[in-house]
Parts: structure tokens; C-alpha cells; sequence
């Protein structure tokens, strides 16, 4: 494969996933091609190549996250979609502050893969695709009250429910009632989604937001 069309580039040591991943994407009629290791795609020279990478997060000598990083440095334009543990939160808001397109976290569905694969692509031909999605967020964002933005930051940094109500100082059933209504408001389905939306509207800001809050914890 020259790089000349767009594919789908497989990153996994498990070789039954790589091959039922290649064969997933060529049901969906889209090129794809596995590598065992992130050394043996990085060694390939995909800086001329097109369409995105698949990589699982935790891999034996490079990880995903390593390979995510040595991609934006030689091949910025491939976006990166990321496979995480379920319950990895921490190290997928780590992931999307690398830039990395999307994420997954196991288990996942082939619709969702499929989904996560086909965005990654139409990123790489259309880098100005998400903008309108970042200002819809950004504007959702606004709609979060003082509280909600409190529990959205304890939420990112991988704090449990019970953790975030001794730190605020709340019940357990406000805090739960909080992020309800965080993820209602954002339009999200899951926290994978809560992650994905507050990354595209800028994470640092609301973390930061959110971090600089003092005083009695406010009402809902």
C-alpha cells in the first residue's frame, strides 16, 4: 500500500483483533492494513500516507499513547483513534489532549467502531469538519451553573461520585444528581461522550474553571 488512498491503519499486538478489525473495514469497503507493534507502523514511514490510525492504548514496548505522540510529530495530518480499558477516563482525557481524533473504551461496538473510523476520515479530509461541533459545545458549556461545573472538573480528573461528595462537602445523591444533569445538558449518552464533548470545547479551561472555585459549595 503506497499511501495513495485513503486506509485505515490497524495497530494492536493481538492478532485476532487486528484481523478482525481489517476484516470489519473491508466489509465497510474502506482500505486497511495491521501492524503487530507501534515500531512496525512508525518504521513503515506513514508520513505521506492518508486516511487515520487505530491504536490500541496498551501495547508491550510502545504504547498507544507513545505512538499517538510520535504521530503528530511526523505524520500530524493521520488522525489517531484510540481503543482504551473500560474505566481508563483518566488516560482518555490524556489521549484527546494529545490530539488524538476519538476514543474507545472496551467493551465497544462494531457500530461504534465503525462510527469512531469513519469521523477519523472525514477529519483527515476536512480538517475544519469539527468546528461547528466545538462552538456548539462551547456554547452548551455556558448553560452548566457553578455546581455543575465543579462536578464536570472532579468528573475528568477520574474522581468518583463518593470522592467528589466528601471533597464538596455534599450527600452522595447531590453529587449524582449533578452529573445528570451535566451530561443531560451536554447531550451526552455516557461518559465517554461527557469526555469527548468537553475535550472538543476545551478542557483546560473548564478544568481550570472549575478548580478555581472556592467558598461553600454552591446549590444545584
Amino acid at each position: 500500500m503506497n499511501g495513495s488512498a485513503p486506509a485505515v491503519y490497524i495497530v494492536d499486538d493481538d492478532p485476532a483483533v487486528r484481523e478482525s478489525l481489517v476484516l470489519l473495514m473491508e466489509t465497510e469497503g474502506l482500505l486497511a492494513r495491521s501492524f503487530p507493534s507501534a515500531r512496525d507502523f512508525l518504521a513503515a514511514g506513514p508520513e505521506n500516507w492518508r486516511g487515520c490510525v487505530v491504536t490500541d492504548v496498551r501495547m508491550g514496548e510502545m504504547s498507544g499513547m507513545d505512538l499517538l505522540a510520535q504521530v503528530k510529530q511526523t505524520a500530524p495530518h493521520l488522525p489517531v483513534v484510540m481503543i482504551t480499558a473500560y474505566g481508563d477516563v483518566p488516560l482518555a482525557v490524556e489521549a484527546m489532549k494529545l490530539g488524538a481524533s476519538d476514543f474507545l473504551e472496551k467493551p465497544y461496538a462494531e457500530r461504534e467502531f465503525i462510527a469512531a473510523v469513519r469521523g477519523a476520515l472525514n477529519e483527515a479530509a476536512n480538517a475544519e469538519a469539527r468546528t461547528g461541533v466545538r462552538l456548539e459545545m462551547e456554547r452548551k458549556f455556558q448553560t452548566l451553573s457553578v455546581s455543575e461545573r465543579r462536578v464536570l472538573g472532579g468528573l475528568l480528573e477520574g474522581k468518583l461520585n463518593k470522592t467528589a461528595a466528601y471533597e464538596m462537602g455534599v450527600s452522595l445523591r447531590t453529587v449524582e444528581a449533578l452529573r445528570a444533569s451535566v451530561m443531560t445538558k451536554l447531550g451526552a449518552d455516557s461518559l465517554s461522550d461527557l469526555v469527548r464533548a468537553t475535550m472538543r470545547a476545551g478542557l483546560d479551561r473548564i478544568i481550570s474553571s472549575a478548580a478555581a472555585e472556592t467558598g461553600p459549595f454552591p446549590p444545584p
